[in-house]
């Protein structure tokens, strides 16, 4: 055998041996983060169930009420709209699921002396985490995805719905000689609508009479008329104008005339979200509008803009200020850390809020505004953490 025929075959065996001392120890670190991973995503299932359903409840339920009964939106055109913004809620309920999770299972493990166990036999704290945190950094891309590619789809389909809903709401089909009443939010009589018949979602031989304006009363006669985004769409009639004494101020004749009564609620929905944008797109927009945006709404748009970015950062924050929080000493014998969960929340929300309302009034940058809670829980975690691996 030559030299290097020797050479070859030890560096074959020490090879060999290598991956089998690798492959070792690997089986023994997936078993410890296979059983923590197991009770983690179990428990985080549940909190994204809990937290979407609470959130659905107190927020998106009220909203869904108010457009069925303030806009006429169709029940089924309502909850389709409920469907599309269940992202948007996702991207809040997954840095909240995680610390849940992350409190829920270390707590456990405390509660269970397995900590005391694993640290006996010289599997640190900051071992015990890893998997969590491992965890936690995939739910952030995972936040951020969801964030930069599936709301701005959803959120603008949810808006197109509810502006159809709307400007479909006047139109009964198969009807004959009926009237319809527009009411405002009040209650009041604005307009009323007359039709000989309506097809194909189309008006014929319609009256509208028009009274929301104080001085006089408008009269439109028409062959057709149908909705459209700038308001009604009439074809082939007349506008008659009169004063509330009975005389005609102007009468005009038409064979295509758009008139802008009725759209005040499509209006209320054609306003622009930054939820609406990606980052990069919303970017763009910011800078095509820089001109024309009031300094406030400006200021509004950038912190959007950077809380894209610092909200999926929140999933790892608040997974770095679980673990230690969730360690329980030795003599506590009862579950804390659905508390300590409800408490890590409420205080990252009110540090949250004074932030962006700061930001909002100018106080503050925009970007200091919108990841300043993130630095906060992230600092003050990352202290605690270290008091509990390294200090006791």
């Amino acid at each position: 055998m030559t030299v290097l025929e020797k050479i070859y075959s030890r560096y074959k065996l020490t090879k060999l041996k290598l991956k089998a001392k690798i492959r070792q120890e690997f089986n023994k670190l997936c078993t410890l983060d296979r059983y923590i991973l197991s009770q983690l995503i179990s428990i985080f299932v549940l909190g994204m169930i809990i937290f979407t359903s609470i959130i659905f409840a107190s927020e998106t339920f009220t909203q869904l009420i108010k457009q069925i009964s303030l806009y006429g939106i169709p029940f089924h055109i309502a909850i389709m709209m409920v469907v599309l913004n269940l992202p948007q809620v996702f991207v809040l309920t997954i840095p909240i699921s995680t610390l849940f999770a992350t409190v829920m299972t270390i707590n456990d493990l405390s509660l269970k002396s397995e900590i005391t166990i694993f640290k006996a036999c010289g599997i640190s704290l900051a071992r015990i985490a890893k998997p969590i945190f491992c965890f936690a950094i995939i739910m952030t891309i995972l936040s951020f995805l969801i964030n930069e590619f599936v709301v701005p789809s959803t959120s603008t389909q949810s808006k197109s719905l509810a502006i159809y809903s709307i400007e479909q709401k006047h139109i009964p089909e198969n009807k004959v000689n009926f009237t319809i009443k527009d009411i405002d939010k009040e209650g009041r009589l604005k307009r009323l609508f007359y039709a000989q018949w309506c097809k194909d979602k189309t008006l014929n031989n319609v009256t509208v009479i028009d009274i929301t304006n104080p001085k006089n009363i408008q009269i439109v006669q028409a062959k057709k008329g149908t909705t459209s985004e700038y308001g009604w769409k009439f074809e082939n009639g007349v506008i008659y104008t009169i004063s509330k004494n009975g005389k005609i101020f102007n009468t005009s004749l038409f064979e295509e005339s758009n008139v802008s009564f009725g759209i005040g609620d499509v209006n209320e929905m054609m306003k622009e979200s930054a939820s609406e944008y990606n980052f990069f797109k919303l970017i763009k927009h910011i800078n095509k509008k820089k001109a024309t945006l009031e300094t406030e709404a400006l200021k509004e748009y950038q912190i959007n803009l950077f809380d894209k970015i610092a909200l999926p950062l929140t999933t790892f924050a608040l997974a770095i200020i679980g673990v230690p929080l969730a360690v329980t000493p030795p003599r506590v014998r009862y579950n804390r850390g659905f508390l300590f969960s409800i408490m890590i929340i409420f205080i990252y929300y009110v540090i949250r809020a004074l932030s962006l309302n700061l930001g909002t009034s100018g106080k503050l940058p925009p970007f200091i505004a919108a990841i300043l809670p993130v630095i906060i829980i992230s600092a003050l975690g990352g202290w605690l953490f270290y008091k509990k691996t390294y200090k006791i």
